[in-house]
């Protein structure tokens, strides 16, 4: 599922997952302490100008940092391979202070067009807003990127695999034409989780996560995560979040420390359940389509099998009969949950066309694939026949 290359700190990943960045107080508390304050106290005005000059590590304000928030920070990066992590308190927070925080009027950003319906509104709405040349290209269409980067750029965005239709985007080829524009690229990693892909590896400049999906995976808190260079993030980053914000909460950070104790062997699990799930839905005549990265027929299955160690959590599957179908389908499922989350121990589905990308066109859902029989799962730890006799009962309910 990881590799085995031991991070700055001379550990595995596995053992990261649980020690990585744990600071201990003076009373050597075996797990993690939450440090519940807004502030800190000076034990001398000279040591609080000295704080504030950046002339010392103290603790300021938790609007700032906060140790709880930097143990989970620390032991992201030491997961991501990478020196600097920050946290935010959303995973939307994450992407959108990963672009804001480099960008100027005028400069020009390229994205792919398959992204989460919230990043897309950010990218495609709210970045015009403030002077931004914002260029969408197929993700998949790499003369697309060619002609979009052939001019200067200060940023691109993209996920890999997408949100909902799980393509994959040449991670390599694209941040090559990035660094020749002269921009940076921010990918959207949560479809994969740190577990399954490590952007950085094929030339990633930042790396963002909700926290909230994988990190947490039992549905309770949310949080974001940005990875790094240390000039972007000390120079760009950082004064961002300091003055707007978005700090993630020291219970929150607390919640995904303990959720990342796991997190290897969760997706494994999940992993393995998804894919036994999608061969035996493939197999089904009363299914119109069935997408999973592992297939060996997934359009992009050569980048599957280099960017990624393992094929995903996620499935998607066009039920016949468009909406009303895909509608009976849901409503009749038993175990498995509607919801717009993922990465969840419970099995959880969603009918993006009208939730989670229900703002698009209808031709902008039909590009992506997004029809309105089109169902996603995220595929939980469940016994994966229970699910499977769940989709089984609904489909015939369905279909009747």
């Amino acid at each position: 599922m990881t590799d085995d290359a031991k991070g700055a700190n001379g550990l595995r990943p596995r053992t990261n997952l649980v020690r990585g960045g744990t600071n201990r107080s003076d009373f050597q508390e075996t797990c993690e302490a939450i440090f519940a304050t807004s502030g800190y106290i000076y034990l001398s005005a000279e040591e609080a100008e000295a704080a504030f000059k950046g002339e010392n590590d103290k603790y300021i304000y938790s609007r700032f940092s906060n140790p709880t928030v930097t143990m989970f920070e620390q032991r992201m990066a030491l997961l991501e391979g990478n020196e600097t992590c920050r946290a935010t308190a959303t995973g939307m927070a994450a992407v959108f202070a990963s672009l804001m925080c480099m960008l100027h009027a005028g400069d020009h950003v390229v994205s792919s067009r398959a992204l989460f319906g919230s990043c897309l509104f950010v990218v495609s709405e709210i970045l015009p807003r403030y002077g931004i040349a914002v260029e969408i290209v197929d993700g998949t269409d790499l003369d697309q990127w060619r002609q979009a980067l052939s001019r200067p750029t200060r940023a691109v965005f993209l996920e890999t695999p997408s949100n909902p239709g799980l393509e994959m985007i040449d991670l390599e080829a694209v941040a090559d034409l990035t660094h020749k524009a002269g921009g940076r690229m921010v990918v959207d990693n949560v479809f994969a989780s740190p577990m399954l892909q490590k952007p950085m590896a094929f030339g990633a400049d930042v790396v963002v996560y909700s926290a909230t999906k994988h990190i947490d995976g039992q549905g309770r808190v949310m949080g974001g995560a940005i990875l790094g260079d240390p000039e972007y993030m000390e120079d760009h980053l950082a004064p961002f979040l300091r003055h707007t914000g978005p700090a993630l909460s020291p219970f929150n950070a607390w919640t995904l420390l303990k959720g990342l104790e796991t997190l290897g062997i969760r997706v494994k699990a999940m992993c393995d359940n998804a894919g036994e799930i999608a061969d035996w839905m493939a197999a089904r005549a009363d299914l119109a389509r069935v997408i999973y990265p592992g297939f060996s027929d997934h359009p992009q299955r050569a980048l599957v099998e280099k960017q990624m160690s393992g094929a995903g959590t996620l499935i998607g599957f066009e039920v016949p009969g468009g909406k009303e179908s895909a509608f009976k389908f849901l409503n009749a499922l038993r175990l498995i949950d509607i919801s717009n989350n993922l990465g969840d121990a419970k099995s959880i589905v969603t009918h993006p066309a009208t939730t989670t990308h229900r703002s698009l066109s209808e031709d902008d859902r039909a590009a992506l694939g997004i029809t309105p029989g089109y169902v996603r799962i995220s595929v939980g730890l469940e016994d994966p026949a229970d699910v499977m006799d769940d989709i089984d009962q609904a489909l015939v309910t369905a279909g009747a």
